[in-house]
């Protein structure tokens, strides 16, 4: 392990020198993987290099599968469209196509949406659920096992956030640990499911992009808007540093929250009565005996 790429108490996991030597460490194990998974599976599954490719998710792309992917995963998010998107405003950002770009203007934003995805659905669907497949274990057990990797993979999380709040009680860094294993392991079961029945990576890599960017949904509390504090328009270069500002929230009308809520419950409810429909596929890498 290089210290480059280690971060300490005064080195956060987000300064741009860490992410960086990161990204091109994990992109090169990513890529060595993935051409030793290859060899495996045409060498040992007995079959072409065309084959291969669709067992890694790499070929056929399928633009359908993701296209109807995305549409799935945004009924989850609805409340969250919603809220970011009526509520807010923010449509107006969406249809310029800022929410694409600004997001990318650091590298925090191209390793959140843009290497994460890639890098770790590369490793843990492309690669691991295509091994599991070959050796022969059942769609249903890939599914809810494999994710594990996916949730144990961001425990180091614990150690690299006492490193840099080493003063902060032990009891929350643990539910904080906990909390993520959870959710990165349900999201891993989707995604694992999602590979599967469309065997698309770009799929997956996609969603997994628009789930990092919607993060997770209000689950209690009021709709409210962001207040930005007001901009410094003029400052002399005798000024003293300023602290910063605080972001204030103004809460809605009560309609909104309860519009909210009503939206989110029937984008849930949308949700399990399309994931069969929606994922099914040609380019599917296995069959559910449970689909309906």
């Amino acid at each position: 392990m290089s210290p480059a790429s280690r971060p300490s108490p005064t080195l956060s996991r987000d300064a741009p020198s860490v992410i960086k030597y990161r990204v091109r460490a994990v992109m090169a194990s990513c890529f060595i993987c993935s051409v030793a998974a290859l060899l495996l599976i045409i060498s040992r599954g007995h079959t072409t290099f065309l084959e291969a490719l669709r067992l890694l998710g790499w070929w056929p792309v399928g633009p359908l599968e993701i296209a109807k992917s995305l549409l799935l995963t945004s009924l989850l998010f609805m409340g969250f469209l919603f809220e970011r998107g009526i509520a807010e405003g923010e449509w107006r950002n969406w249809a310029r196509g800022r929410c694409f770009i600004e997001p990318l203007n650091d590298w925090v934003g191209w390793r959140n949406y843009v290497a994460g995805p890639i890098t770790e659905e590369v490793a843990f669907r492309s690669i691991i659920v295509t091994l599991h497949l070959i050796a022969k274990i059942s769609p249903t057990r890939i599914v809810f096992v494999s994710p594990l990797y996916f949730g144990i993979a961001h425990v180091h999380h614990f150690y690299e956030f006492k490193l840099t709040h080493a003063s902060a009680p032990l009891r929350p860094m643990l539910f904080r640990t906990i909390f993520q294993f959870t959710y990165t392991t349900i999201f891993g079961w989707y995604a694992a499911f999602l590979y599967l029945r469309t065997g698309s990576l770009f799929a997956v890599i996609l969603v997994h992009s628009f789930c990092n960017c919607c993060g997770l949904p209000r689950l209690w509390g009021r709709v409210q808007i962001e207040m930005p504090p007001p901009t410094i328009v003029v400052r002399g270069k005798e000024d003293e540093d300023l602290p910063s500002q605080r972001i204030e929230h103004k809460q809605l009308g009560i309609g909104w929250t309860i519009a909210y809520y009503v939206i989110m419950l029937a984008g849930i409810v949308a949700f399990w009565y399309q994931l069969w429909p929606l994922t099914k596929s040609p380019l599917a890498l296995a069959s559910f005996p449970q689909s309906r």
